[in-house]
């Protein structure tokens, strides 16, 4: 694996120190990525610590295994290996992790694409299955904003992924989503393909080279939509942003005030304008991955088909799985793995 224990422990050190000088919470969102930081790598070095344990306790078994004939021995070693051998690649993939951004939050937003109601209801599909995958690999999820759709699932929803890591691993969803499956809202039970794109961001607190001028901005207040009570839905809560000389719209009704409303569409704001500069980088550099395109046919990332057969294909690495149910219950950890090996 590529980590530099020494390196690792001096880094901890350096910060150590810049932590202890009273100056530096002066600056506090300079204080709060040294904090971070500092949490990430120490959760790090444990973590490190604890693999290297594991493996002399798992050694000192195998050497007893091989004296030995019990057949409980060989199976308790067998899943401890398997266990092991699983976190360890997923230490190993953080090193591949070397993007500015890649420690940080993520925004995410789904948008259903072309196939009505059945789109819309695919919409809410993935975002339940991303809602899974982050339960079960301890990240959480805020939703920022929801636009239901007029007969079932979602026109659109924004939501925050917070953890570490989490827009290093998640920016391997951006792209277009394909369904096909029997229609459950069609009488005649005929299959249907519909899309849904998936837009992923880095939440960024501070960024000095992301300036944003209060005259590029076009602000609208609105009513919240989605729940609240009665406080969000009579008052004109939520916001919309428009950065005029790029395009870009965020929204944001989450929040019970309009401050706090402007506040986190402000930081999805910044969090677009980061990746839109990412993107361009990589476009001059011409290594161009996961690029959103035409929320339609030929456009696709990966596919999931329900009928005639079972099968979630990743079309830029070629990985597949044959058992959607899990797919769908949030078991996508294999597609990002093999995405980040190859990309």
């Amino acid at each position: 694996m590529a980590f530099d224990i020494g390196k690792l422990n001096a880094r901890k050190a350096e910060l150590a120190v810049l932590q202890q000088n009273p100056d530096l919470y002066k600056d506090i969102k300079r204080a709060q990525a040294i904090n971070s930081e500092a949490k990430q790598l120490s959760d790090m070095l444990d973590d490190l610590e604890k693999k290297q344990s594991e493996l002399d306790t798992l050694a000192a078994f195998i050497e007893l295994a091989e004296s030995e004939t019990d057949e409980s021995i060989l199976a308790d070693i067998r899943h401890t290996l398997d266990t092991l051998e699983a976190e360890i690649e997923l230490l190993n993939l953080t090193t591949l992790l070397k993007g500015e951004y890649d420690g940080n939050n993520a925004i995410m937003t789904i948008h259903a694409g072309a196939g009505g109601t059945e789109a819309m209801d695919w919409a809410q599909m993935l975002y339940r299955m991303y809602r899974m995958y982050c339960d079960k690999n301890g990240f959480s999820v805020d939703v920022l904003d929801l636009l239901d759709g007029e007969e079932a699932g979602y026109k659109s929803i924004t939501f925050l992924v917070k953890g570490t890591n989490a827009y290093g691993f998640l920016k391997a969803e951006k792209g277009v989503h394909r369904l096909v499956r029997i229609s459950p809202f069609d009488s005649n039970a005929r299959r249907h393909t519909s899309f849904a794109s998936v837009e992923v961001m880095p939440e960024i607190d501070n960024d000095i080279n992301i300036k944003v001028s209060p005259d590029e901005l076009k602000t609208d207040t609105y009513r919240s939509s989605g729940p609240g009570g009665q406080h969000v839905n009579k008052t004109d809560s939520a916001v919309r942003i428009t950065h005029l000389p790029t395009g870009i719209v965020v929204q944001c009704q989450s929040g019970r005030s309009q401050i706090q409303n402007r506040e986190t569409a402000m930081n999805m704001l910044i969090a677009k304008l980061a990746e839109r500069r990412e993107r361009e980088l990589a476009e001059k550099a011409g290594n161009i991955k996961g690029e959103l395109k035409k929320i339609e046919w030929g456009s696709q990332i990966r596919s999931y088909v329900f009928q005639p057969y079972t099968m979630v294909k990743d079309h830029r690495t070629g990985f597949e799985n044959t058992d959607i149910s899990k797919v769908m219950d949030g078991e996508i950890i294999d597609f990002i793995y093999d995405y980040l090996r190859k990309s």
